[in-house]
């Protein structure tokens, strides 16, 4: 087994604890090198995470003839950007998500990564996380019977921040792609296409009902899976509480979860209800991340890769399909 040194490109909030310690803790698996333009901050992360190397250049870090394989962990502008560049240098890539700004861009990757023969991930964490897969489990083993359904209803205040003004990327569509739908309800739509593979239509509406940015703030989908189970999601992002929950229906029985909030599965009979509950990893997507390394090192396959990835991406792209229609025929 070959130690994997990863170097990450955009060292910010999402890797201070989310995934940059996972990059150290996994097995087989060492961070080596990072990179953020800001100089101090670049310096000041390596110096806190102990990682010998810190660049202000993304291409700098590419080269490094130490830098076995790239972990992008800008906002998703970007993502395509670097991502060309690890493949033309050869070398394998993981993503943050969404994958990219849309669904061209992530086949663009795709392409560029498949010409120059090197693996593409995307950090949809979840399809690994224990807490998620034992709802995965549960389907296996026929705990609800035959699914027929599956909904969704994700609402989230408007932050402080956004209420005086002061936008964060997540909300600028140039940036992000869209607004906080891309942002959370990627992992939702992800891990969906997991349980009941790809989504085969989708429909939705998207609207701005706050005013406070540009971006799409409410969204409402109906789609259907290949494999015949029907879904309806509702995503507000200008609500009075935070909420995340997915119910999945079967003819003997539901399960409730969270794709997002930490809290326990419940799982609904004829008989009665019972609570599980679950264990979120310190480092969530380090089990992921382990996923990857074993790849790398020719054992087993990581379950989030580029082709599942951008059926997401192209689901998100249809649910919103009428809001940028309707702007693009109001400019």
């Amino acid at each position: 087994m070959k130690t994997i040194r990863w170097g990450i490109i955009g060292c910010g909030n999402v890797t201070e604890k989310k995934s940059g310690p996972g990059f150290q803790k996994a097995e087989y698996s060492e961070l080596v090198a990072v990179m953020r333009r800001d100089a101090e901050l670049a310096q000041d992360y390596a110096r806190r995470h102990e990682v010998p190397k810190w660049y202000t250049s993304a291409e700098q870090l590419i080269q490094d003839d130490e830098v076995d394989a790239v972990y992008i962990a800008t906002p998703p502008s970007t993502h395509k950007k670097y991502t060309l560049l690890a493949a033309q240098a050869g070398k394998p890539v993981y993503v943050e998500k969404p994958m990219a700004l849309n669904t061209s861009e992530c086949q663009e990757m795709i392409d560029a990564c498949r010409s120059n023969d090197v693996p593409l991930f995307v950090a949809f964490y979840r399809r690994a996380m224990p807490a998620l897969l034992k709802v995965k489990e549960l389907l296996e083993n026929d705990a609800i019977g035959d699914v027929r359904f599956v909904r969704t209803v994700h609402h989230k205040k408007a932050s402080e921040q956004e209420l005086q003004g002061d936008l964060p990327w997540r909300v600028k569509p140039e940036i992000s792609g869209g607004g906080h739908f891309f942002d959370l309800a990627s992992h939702t739509l992800d891990f969906l296409d997991y349980l009941f593979g790809p989504i085969e239509q989708a429909d939705g509406f998207a609207s701005n009902q706050g005013g406070i940015y540009e971006a799409e703030d409410i969204v409402s989908g109906t789609y259907v899976f290949q494999s015949g189970v029907h879904g309806t999601g509702q995503w507000c992002f200008q609500s009075y509480k935070n909420e995340d929950l997915n119910e999945i229906v079967g003819d003997k029985g539901s399960i409730v979860y969270s794709t997002l909030q930490e809290r326990p599965i419940i799982l609904k009979t004829e008989s009665g209800e019972r609570e599980i509950e679950v264990v979120y990893p310190e480092h969530v997507q380090q089990p992921l991340i382990q996923t990857i390394v074993n790849e790398l090192n020719g054992i087993g396959q990581s379950p989030s890769t580029a082709n599942t990835a951008i059926r997401t991406s192209r689901v998100m792209d249809q649910l919103v399909a009428n809001y940028h229609q309707e702007k693009k025929s109001l400019s």
